[in-house]
């Protein structure tokens, strides 16, 4: 069975981070193992959580699996909240990618603006570490960011697209997906593109209108679940967009609270498929 590494946050309330990533993994038939950065009670939508960060624990962690002889098929990381924990989780990679792919999910920002707490200093330090990846998974916000571009927003052509894509692969990573695009009315989805063999693609689905906490966390899960089972990028794209609009149909048809996240888990069975 395929090993995936997952680094990032753990919410005990709210669909996000791991609690997204370690069920949709598996359930591709891939195991998860999870290298958690800190602790929420829950997710930052709710008020005031409980956070305890869990920096010091990360090298702990990688020397009792250095002493075991562990080992992965691909490493999956998402929201690292500062410096110190880029630095580490780089010098992870350096020790642990192997022959396995790295795929990187640049979270920061999002509609133009970085998320609280994060500085140029930090955009700048993550572009460096988006060079360790095979692929990356920003969206626009994110990819002007580390493009050190004007946020392109909602006025684009394909070819400024393109041109973002392959401004992102000069980063280092061979393939870059971006997520949150849409180039016509109703229809929202992700363009890619592979610096190795050229391709370029663009993948749409459904436009749901409304917030949906924790959708990019969704994609980018099932995009490594993928590859990690051999699909190629293209294949691995359409199933991430494929099932987070089921995941987001599913929702729009729940009354709970929209605070909580998408309601993936009805639709898990399309993944073991």
């Amino acid at each position: 069975m395929k090993k995936i590494v997952t680094v990032q946050d753990i919410s005990c309330i709210g669909r996000c981070s791991l609690t997204v990533a370690l069920p949709i993994i598996s359930a591709m038939g891939v195991e998860a193992c999870p290298l958690p950065t800190a602790l929420l009670s829950s997710h930052t939508l709710y008020p005031e959580p409980y956070i305890r960060d869990l920096t010091d624990s990360l090298s702990g962690i990688a020397d009792h699996w250095r002493k075991i002889g562990a080992g992965f098929d691909g490493i999956y990381t998402g929201y690292l909240g500062s410096l110190r924990q880029l630095d580490i989780i780089s010098d992870f990679i350096d020790e642990f990618r192997g022959d396995g792919f790295v795929f990187i999910d640049p979270v920061m920002g999002d509609h133009g603006k970085l998320y609280s707490g994060f500085t140029p200093g930090y955009v700048s330090r993550m572009a460096r570490f988006c060079g360790k990846g095979d692929i990356i998974v920003p969206n626009l916000t994110e990819a002007c960011l580390l493009l050190g571009r004007e946020y392109i927003g909602d006025t684009y052509t394909k070819d400024d697209l393109k041109a973002i894509l392959r401004e992102l692969t000069g980063l280092g990573a061979s393939k870059a997906i971006l997520t949150g695009v849409s180039m016509e009315p109703g229809r929202l989805g992700s363009a890619a593109y592979d610096s190795g063999s050229g391709e370029y693609f663009l993948c749409m689905g459904e436009k749901v209108e409304g917030s949906f906490h924790g959708t990019g966390d969704i994609f980018a899960s099932v995009c490594v679940g993928a590859l990690a089972c051999g699909k190629s990028l293209s294949e691995a794209v359409e199933c991430a967009i494929c099932f987070t609009c089921e995941s987001i149909k599913m929702t729009v048809s729940d009354s709970e609270d929209r605070r909580t996240g998408v309601n993936f888990e009805k639709v898990l069975h399309i993944l073991t498929k």
